[in-house]
């Protein structure tokens, strides 16, 4: 085994490369824009887990939150950022690479 770090592991990205924000990102990108609680049903966390989570991505400038009332209730909206819908492609097709043996990136 060379160091030279040719394997594509190598371009994972760790602000995506946990089990909640990879979740968090791949609903995000199947969707214009969803509901902080539906996200947090769907990827089943706890709002303080998703909260944590989201500040990362937020600060990486993956995602948007937005705060807006729906029918005089507040309510939470996220969105990929051009800038994560192109971190998560990437992230995927790295994972692609991986899977499928390729050699190098």
């Amino acid at each position: 085994m060379s160091g030279n770090g040719a394997h594509p592991r190598h371009g994972l990205d760790q602000v995506i490369h946990t089990p909640v924000r990879l979740s968090i990102m791949a609903a995000l990108a199947a969707a214009e824009k969803v509901e902080f609680r539906f996200l947090r049903d769907t990827i089943e966390v706890s709002d303080s887990l998703l909260s944590k989570h989201m500040l990362v991505l937020e600060e990486a400038g993956y995602v948007k939150v937005e705060k807006a009332f729906v029918s005089k209730k507040p309510g939470t909206w996220l969105s990929l950022t051009p800038k994560g819908r192109g971190a998560f492609q990437a992230y995927v097709s790295v994972l692609e690479k991986i899977t499928k043996g390729t050699p190098h990136a």
